[in-house]
């Protein structure tokens, strides 16, 4: 095969080769032109696009192709791919992939029913280290293999294989990143778990609260589980850029689909932030009452009075009216007793206070109040006020205590509590009452 450079090839055809480059390129200049040259002229670097591109069969790659001066790698591809694609279509009988050898130009190619499908170039030869012919030889044979449908089973066999074994290279070219990955992973556990550590630690000295301590924990965890990530996505090579966008992209579909996921999250931090009760507090949430057992970032556990485990999503929490019974360590609770209009009131209050400073579980301070809060059709109606223990236990014995001591030292005492007593006027008396009576 005779080698010519360029420059020397446009003499000589220009002085010797006119009328056979014109004879004998005519139908692969018309079809190779198409093929190389973009529709716009674009200068190589105006155009966007990769160094090598996949040449495709069936949507299986079976080699790659280069750039050229004219046109960029991808838009080659796009051009021989459509070409090989419409021969399939259009063909029911797929001849055999040939190669026709262009000395004069230093170019080859591969022809498929009559039809040109791509040109093999001395740029082409070079990337690969070959000479044009063997180049344009081999890919022939790759073709030709691919268009060669095999039976069912073996296509399988041979698509699986093929996958398998891409699989095992990609995986052997990217294995120090994967273990670079693998390494700050590691490094970032053993970072987290030291940092929330440290992080509870130092909120136990300084906060004093569980429900801060746990939040702080877990955000110190998180924050640095999210660095490590980023660190380890940039050692396996990923673009951030690409990244950012395909979350912008995506941010709003996530948004709708986890919207009450992130809201319980947030609420749940918004929670822990603001602390507006914290583990082993008796509150009321909307319709639950009972003791706080666990507050996490997407729920919040209550156990109730009665021994049952109530989750509550921390959304529902945020927005509810929460009663906290146990803020204070002290609650006012009430007591009301009725007594008779004869009853001397200041010896009724004195009887009922001595009968509650006996009780030690009553709060000395604040004063208990006794208080005339109604008068009834038949009692005078008075209100107990006292301060017990804010634990509901505390709270309830107590109040029951103090309703005991009151009836038994005012039955003691004498002091009429009666019930209720109900008048009847008749202002028409029936005739046969009247009868009776008289008849008495």
């Amino acid at each position: 095969m005779i080698n010519f450079s360029l420059p020397k090839f446009r003499r000589f055809s220009s002085l010797i080769a006119i009328g056979l480059i014109i004879t004998t390129a005519s139908v692969a200049l018309t079809q190779e032109e198409e093929i190389l040259i973009p529709p716009n002229n674009t200068p190589v670097e105006a155009i966007p696009g990769l160094y090598f591109a996949d040449v495709l069969v069936r949507g299986r790659p079976i080699f790659q192709i280069g750039s050229l001066p004219e046109i960029n790698a991808t838009q080659r591809a796009e051009i021989i791919n459509r070409r090989i694609a419409s021969v399939l279509t259009q063909s029911d009988v797929v001849e055999q992939v040939t190669v026709k050898p262009d000395n004069p130009r230093q170019i080859a190619t591969l022809q498929l029913n009559n039809r040109v499908l791509m040109t093999v170039t001395q740029q082409d030869a070079e990337d690969f280290g070959l000479e044009v012919e063997d180049l344009a030889q081999r890919w022939a044979k790759q073709l030709n293999q691919a268009l060669n449908r095999p039976p069912l089973a073996i296509d399988v066999g041979q698509r699986l294989y093929e996958t398998v074994r891409q699989l095992i290279q990609d995986t052997i070219n990217n294995l120090p990143s994967l273990v670079g990955a693998i390494i700050v992973i590691g490094i970032t556990w053993s970072a987290a778990t030291s940092v929330r550590y440290l992080a509870f630690r130092w909120a136990q000295r300084t906060e004093g609260d569980s429900s801060t301590e746990i939040l702080i924990g877990r955000l110190s965890y998180g924050g640095v589980w999210l660095l490590g990530s980023v660190i380890a996505l940039g050692v396996m090579g990923l673009n951030f850029g690409a990244l950012l966008g395909a979350l912008g992209l995506t941010s709003v579909a996530i948004g709708f689909s986890l919207k009450d996921v992130l809201s319980n999250y947030i609420s749940g931090i918004i929670l822990l932030s603001a602390r507006p009760f914290k583990i082993n507090d008796q509150v009321i949430i909307g319709d639950f009452e009972g003791t706080i057992a666990q507050i996490q970032l997407r729920a919040t556990t209550m156990k109730t009075y009665d021994g049952r485990l109530v989750y509550i999503p921390n959304q529902e929490v945020f927005q509810a009216s929460i009663i906290n019974n146990t803020a204070s360590p002290r609650r006012r609770s009430s007591v009301k007793v009725g007594i008779d209009y004869g009853e001397d009131i200041d010896t009724v209050k004195k009887v009922i206070r001595e009968a509650i400073d006996e009780i030690q579980e009553v709060e000395a301070t604040p004063v208990p109040d006794i208080l005339v809060c109604e008068l009834a059709a038949s009692t005078v109606n008075l209100e107990i006020r006292f301060w017990v223990d804010s634990r509901r236990s505390g709270f309830l014995a107590t109040t029951s205590k103090v309703a005991q001591a009151v009836k038994e030292a005012l039955e003691k005492a004498d002091i009429d509590m009666p019930t209720d007593i109900y008048t009847l006027i008749l202002r028409e008396f029936p005739t046969q009452i009247q009868i009776k009576s008289e008849e008495g």
